[in-house]
């Protein structure tokens, strides 16, 4: 049961899973590109390290907390990369949420090296993480999920085992279509609500008790009425998980309507300035529509 991780990316996600870790006594070793967030990191009490490759030589697990496979990528097979450690670390837990089939063909590479990748995608905000609420689904080998459950355990009490390499991805895209799509119609019902006439802060109580009712209200709604769009989770990440959601699902063969809008709404988003607004500022979009001529 190791005591030891190492942690690689020490933004929303990665600070909170940071003070988790750190308050179930485990020495934490990380790493971010940015200094700001490695002292931010250091105040909390954990140790940093100047690459990815000097994490790894120092622990048997890493988790990675990235913003797309092609980070994962650079991590670990980049200059001064998890593979340039000596030794290397046993076990990678990538909580990215990257594309599938990169994810498998990755974990593939690595266990020829003897090195166990976990792909632990989180459903949830850095708020829900910092709180232990999040959903974690991990795809990977079932023995080497168990090896590490000491560690998911310090992360969230809500932990699930989806099944082989690329299966955690996978759910975590599934699981995104529907979340983004919740955030949206909440957005643009408020709105509707709004122009009707009705109090926005009462309807949302109202709809709370009623079969619209998703847990999406309980994380987004405050947000979405009071305008305060701090990042928990940026738009520009959600913009990428509803890409690979699209292109997954032409892979497959099915239409997805309702995902497509979304992915306007995000491309508008990004476009007006709020790439890095919480997600929630969707509804900022939506207003701007709202108010347009004809």
């Amino acid at each position: 049961m190791t005591k030891k991780i190492g942690l690689i990316g020490i933004g929303l996600v990665g600070t909170a899973m940071a003070k988790s870790l750190l308050t179930n006594q485990f020495e934490v070793i990380g790493f971010d590109i940015d200094s700001e967030r490695c002292a931010e990191f250091e105040k909390l009490g954990g140790k940093w390290a100047t690459s990815p490759a000097e994490v790894a030589g120092r622990v048997e697990h890493v988790i990675l907390s990235l913003p797309d496979s092609k980070a994962v990528r650079q991590v670990i097979e980049g200059p001064k990369g998890f593979l340039e450690a000596k030794p290397l670390s046993k076990y990678i837990i990538d909580t990215t949420t990257g594309d599938p089939e990169e994810t498998i063909a990755l974990a593939e590479r690595l266990a020829q090296r003897g090195i166990t990748m976990l792909d632990a995608t989180i459903s949830g905000s850095s708020r829900q993480v910092r709180d232990r609420a999040a959903v974690f689904m991990v795809g990977g080998d079932k023995t080497a999920f168990e090896t590490c459950r000491n560690i998911f355990d310090a992360l969230s009490e809500k932990v699930f085992y989806v099944g082989p390499s690329g299966h955690g991805s996978k759910a975590k895209l599934a699981s995104n279509l529907i979340l983004g799509l919740n955030r949206l119609v909440l957005a643009e019902g408020l709105i509707f609500a709004e122009k009707l006439g009705l109090d926005p802060a009462a309807f949302l109580e109202l709809i709370k008790t009623t079969p619209a009712y998703s847990a999406v209200m309980d994380i987004k709604g405050e947000k979405m009425l009071v305008g305060d769009f701090t990042a928990q989770a940026r738009i520009r990440q959600h913009r990428k998980d509803v890409f690979l959601i699209l292109k997954h699902a032409e892979e497959a063969g099915q239409e997805l309507p309702l995902s497509k809008v979304h992915l306007d709404v995000l491309d508008k988003a990004i476009a007006a300035g709020d790439a890095d607004l919480d997600n929630s500022a969707v509804i900022k979009e939506l207003r701007r529509r709202s108010m347009r001529p004809g």
